[in-house]
């Protein structure tokens, strides 16, 4: 017993000298190929480096946790590799290493909502003038650019608009219209698309089995769904999923957790809605109440759900069925009204439940409604032409 209480105190102490680093700092792209869900960009950057055909800045905009400042390191590999630009540079050299590390001396990585005032862009302006000390190319990663000053902008322009030919700069961004207009010019802009849930939850599969850890698909789809197309929120919810269950994750984990609703009771509350089975649909609620679920979230998963079955209405001619219940088109776009006009309610109004109970019944009345609404047209126009028709 002595002998494992050592084993157990020197294991923890070699755990604590390494530093545990989280999935998301562990599984970060290390070359191009291992981006995912950004094929256009991997694309377009790859030719760029093939063909020489080097701009001087690049603005990369879209949601966290997509890819933009891992591209930007990436693509500052490529261009800094030994014999290069190429397109698979060495992971193992020392500039790669440094790089992808944030360490390398010609690779200056800042942050824009700390380093926003003039006096700093002015101070990185005269840095651009003096010539790379290891790299080919002195390459400024700026993140949350549109997180500085008007007048740090400014000070930016000159050298964004003629750099020396040894600079490179590279802006990421989740606000793009905050980003002046004369900076954005001056660039060439990609846009970073949110990831969708099927490449997260084959990326996260590919993830757990390299790390030896048992994930359902299903309890993987809920982790995708919450990190709403960010893969790093992703990897930081599995991670912390991994911390909570140990070695093996189930769906009821994940819905524990985070609250979120089940995807059988969000069939549920649609069929009930369908049915306009009110009974149902206050049952239900109360159980996920019980449950401690997240209602808000559920009420995002149910317009979801409701879009899905719009896009089956609408490749068949306008009908499909909810659990049985016939529905068209147009009842399920005023279900769909409904639903998405009471989300502001919803997240923050004084009682979640009540109004959440609301938002559901007055939707599925909202849904027929508008069959009432189309049926009495329907008698008046037919009326309408028999009175045309009489002699």
């Amino acid at each position: 017993m002595a002998a494992v209480g050592v084993a157990k105190v020197e294991y923890s102490n070699s755990i604590m000298e390494s530093g545990y680093q989280v999935i998301a700092r562990r599984w970060r792209p290390r070359q191009f190929d291992e981006l995912v869900g950004q094929e256009h960009i991997v694309r377009t950057l790859s030719n760029a480096i093939e063909t020489q055909r080097i701009a001087h800045a690049y603005l990369f905009v879209g949601p966290r946790g997509t890819g933009k400042t891992s591209t930007a390191r990436l693509f500052a590999k490529a261009l800094n590799a030994e014999g290069g630009p190429d397109i698979h540079p060495d992971n193992d050299s020392e500039i790669s290493r440094e790089i992808m590390a944030g360490t390398c001396m010609d690779v200056i990585e800042i942050d824009g909502a700390s380093n926003n005032s003039v006096d700093q862009v002015r101070n990185l302006r005269d840095d651009c003038q003096y010539a790379p000390s290891r790299c080919r190319y002195k390459i400024y990663i700026i993140d949350e650019v549109h997180m500085l000053s008007t007048a740090a902008f400014n000070a930016l322009l000159k050298t964004l608009e003629e750099p020396p030919a040894h600079v490179k700069f590279f802006f990421a961004t989740t606000e793009a219209n905050k980003v002046l207009d004369t900076i954005v010019s001056r660039c060439q802009r990609f846009e970073f698309r949110p990831i969708s849930e099927t490449v997260i939850a084959d990326k996260l599969a590919q993830i757990a089995e390299a790390e030896g850890i048992v994930v359902s698909r299903e309890a993987l789809t809920a982790i995708a769904r919450l990190a709403n197309g960010g893969m790093r929120d992703a990897q930081s919810i599995l991670d912390q999923m991994i911390s909570f269950c140990g070695s093996a994750i189930d769906e009821k984990d994940v819905l524990e957790v985070y609250g979120l609703v089940a995807a059988g009771d969000i069939d549920a509350l649609a069929g009930a809605m369908a049915r306009m089975d009110f009974a149902k649909i206050v049952q239900v609620v109360e159980q996920l109440t019980i449950d401690g679920r997240d209602l808000y979230r559920a009420l995002v998963d149910l317009e979801a759900k409701l879009r899905m079955v719009l896009l089956d209405a609408i490749r068949n001619q306008g009908e499909t069925r909810v659990l049985g219940v016939p529905l068209r088109s147009e009842q399920i776009l005023r279900m769909m009204d409904a639903v998405h006009g009471g989300i502001p309610a919803v997240q923050r109004g004084l009682s979640e439940r009540a109004n959440f109970e609301i938002v559901l019944l007055k939707a599925a009345e909202e849904s027929r409604g508008r069959a009432i609404d189309a049926l009495l047209h329907n008698v008046l126009s037919t009326g309408a032409d028999s009175e045309k028709k009489k002699p």
